[in-house]
């Protein structure tokens, strides 16, 4: 929901009221959180998303989605009969599919907002009839679209790329000003096999005068946290927080991010300007982290590290290397944020309007 929220502010400084906006999201997000503090109305639809297996627990499942997306369906229709919005702007996601197709149905002009390099089911289902696409990347597969990159939050578009920045934010987050910081974040769950990897390579840096801050997400923490391998003697700063709420923060400070290669991530890391370490999601649909990760890969912002062949072995050797060549580094902050749109939010809010009626 970060991209709906910064859309929505991007609409109000360009004069729309609050009140004529409303949030779609799904009772099973975390939208209800993320956009408490909006100030905008917040309509949440039950149900879950489809898994993408033929098991017997993923059929009873996706049998329940189904029933959950007809009444989503039903309901978000009476909501646009009753309301008749200008336009619907779709950011993707489980609410999306039975809020596009009753936009379509209802012949209300639909704007995409699409982030990954492939599109979304819903967005692929609806393309045809959306009157417009705004796409974070040259080439995404739908009609009607405008390259106007991913819109991000304010916050990371603000990023300085300045080493006087980086060590008064690294002082923010009370860690020693002068190391390196190497920062590890994998979503609000956490990622499995990052965690285990940055968990041996703490091991590995028990002597490097570094700070390794690991986001290793809830749903990993109290077991890698229980085997942190740091002990009273070692030199390694080794920080493990089970969230962080000041992400812009974290990477201002940042030399290096080791990150999985969602869209929404690779436009904040442009945006920063911070080198990374991208390990796509494997099996996510259409191989799109890995396509999403290329776009920064590609100028030189970033180094590709598929799942398969991560290790502590590995992420030593490449981050050895970024942290020992402080002018490529340099080139790699330049390059990474050469792909950046600092105004993409600005952008889809003018295609929104233009569509509005």
């Amino acid at each position: 929901m970060f991209v709906a929220d910064a859309v929505a502010k991007a609409l109000v400084d360009g004069g729309v009221e609050r009140s004529d906006l409303t949030f779609i999201g799904s009772s099973r997000g975390q939208e209800r959180t993320l956009l408490a503090e909006s100030g905008i109305e917040l309509v949440l639809l039950p149900g879950r998303g489809i898994r993408r297996s033929f098991s017997p627990s993923a059929i009873a499942s996706n049998l329940r989605s189904l029933g959950g997306i007809a009444v989503a369906f039903v309901s978000t229709f009476v909501g646009l009969v009753r309301h008749r919005p200008a336009v619907v702007v779709s950011v993707g996601g489980y609410a999306a599919a039975p809020v596009d197709i009753a936009a379509v149905a209802l012949r209300i002009p639909l704007v995409l907002v699409n982030v990954d390099a492939v599109p979304g089911m819903a967005h692929r289902v609806v393309g045809r009839f959306a009157a417009a696409a705004c796409v974070a990347f040259d080439g995404t597969p739908l009609p009607r679209a405008t390259t106007t990159g991913a819109p991000v939050r304010e916050a990371f578009t603000e990023i300085e790329d300045d080493a006087s920045a980086r060590r008064t934010a690294r002082a923010a987050l009370d860690v020693e000003v002068e190391r390196p910081l190497v920062a590890v974040l994998t979503g609000s769950l956490g990622a499995r096999s990052v965690n285990e990897a940055v968990l041996a390579l703490a091991s590995r840096w028990r002597q490097r005068s570094v700070t390794l801050y690991h986001v290793t997400g809830r749903r990993d923490f109290d077991d890698l946290s229980a085997r942190n391998p740091i002990g009273p003697g070692d030199s390694l700063d080794y920080r493990q927080v089970p969230f962080e709420g000041e992400v812009p923060l974290l990477y201002q400070a940042a030399d290096v991010a080791i990150t999985r290669s969602g869209a929404l991530t690779v436009a904040e890391l442009a945006a920063a300007a911070l080198p990374s370490v991208l390990v796509p999601l494997p099996g996510a649909p259409g191989d799109h982290q890995t396509l999403n990760a290329r776009a920064l890969v590609a100028p030189g912002g970033g180094v590709l590290l598929p799942d398969s062949e991560l290790s502590a072995e590995r992420l030593d050797e490449i981050i050895d290397s970024m942290l020992a060549d402080q002018p490529a580094l340099d080139e790699m902050r330049r390059s990474a944020r050469s792909i950046s749109h600092p105004d993409a939010a600005r952008e889809v809010a003018e295609v929104v309007r233009e569509h509005a009626r």
